[in-house]
């Protein structure tokens, strides 16, 4: 389980979200189950704590 330390940044990643830069630069949060997209970013960077695609942890098992 991810926590926030309070410090400014988070221990482990968010579970079941990834995320993407889409082509015009923002980043999007993606719903890994469902795969629909929840978020844009306004700001510039990618999300805090959350895994980029493609991401190998949450690969599907062969």
């Amino acid at each position: 389980m991810a926590t926030n330390t309070g410090d400014g940044y988070r221990k482990g990643s968010v579970t079941d979200r990834t995320q993407t830069q889409h082509p015009s630069g923002d980043w999007v949060k993606r719903d890994t189950r469902t795969g629909e997209f929840m978020d844009r970013k306004s700001t510039d960077g990618p999300f805090k704590g959350v895994a980029r695609e493609p991401d190998g942890r949450r690969s599907p098992q062969k």
